[in-house]
């Protein structure tokens, strides 16, 4: 077994006993989830579904503390070598009010491939600031950024926009800084969308996204100005 198969293994489990480890601490009524059917998993401006539709649910449990686990999962299409088909996401962090006005959210993700015949798992420990609930400041960071044994660092700035009770508007840029060995180059990505809670918890989501030329280069066909529609039911 490889160093790197080694280490991912070896962060997993972690990982996967510290969600197990909230258990205790959750009561019956913080329990929450979500189902999704989109026409695009886009995933920080690129295609991981190969632009086709996608499945997508999560779960997740909280406690009183603020510490919380969340397991979300989708269908992916990569490469057909790797013959990755599924996504889960294992989470584990915290979330609570820093004060009237600032919030902050800590997790550790481990992403996770169960069907690919390659090694694509890896982990990122990420940190979002949110302002008034309506601004947001993320930056994720990993030393195996994209499974590529590289270090990257993603950030990204949001805000959304209340126009009536069922409607909003949500806008985002985000920047990718992956290490020059890593085979991939930096990029930027930006997206806008709308989303309508028509039949509430159901809304539909319409997100027009865009990326530099970088991200066309280093994923073609997946990357560049794109289209993605969802319906999202959260309970």
């Amino acid at each position: 077994m490889s160093t790197r198969s080694s280490l991912r293994d070896a962060s997993g489990l972690a990982l996967f006993a510290l969600v197990l480890s909230t258990a205790p601490l959750v009561q019956a009524n913080d329990f929450s989830g979500t189902a999704a059917l989109t026409s695009d998993y886009v995933w920080r401006g690129t295609s991981q579904s190969n632009e086709d539709p996608a499945v997508q649910a999560g779960f997740k449990v909280a406690g009183a503390s603020g510490v919380y686990a969340q397991v979300w999962g989708s269908s992916v299409e990569f490469a057909p070598e790797t013959r990755a088909s599924t996504e889960f996401d294992l989470v584990a962090g915290w979330s609570g009010a820093l004060s009237d006005a600032w919030a902050l959210d800590v997790n550790l993700t481990h992403y996770v491939y169960p069907s690919a015949t390659v090694d694509l798992d890896w982990t990122e420990a990420n940190a979002t600031v949110t302002l008034h609930e309506r601004y947001w400041l993320q930056v994720g960071h990993s030393r195996d950024a994209l499974a590529s044994d590289t270090a990257g660092t993603y950030a990204q700035l949001g805000a959304r926009w209340p126009l009536t009770d069922a409607l909003r508007i949500e806008a985002a840029a985000g920047h990718y800084r992956l290490a020059r060995d890593s085979g991939y180059d930096d990029y930027t990505h930006a997206q806008l969308g709308a989303v309508w809670t028509f039949a509430s918890p159901v809304e539909l989501r319409v997100t027009l996204h865009d990326t530099g030329s970088s991200a066309e280069r280093a994923f073609p066909g997946l990357a560049g100005t794109r289209v993605e529609a969802a319906l999202q039911a959260s309970f």
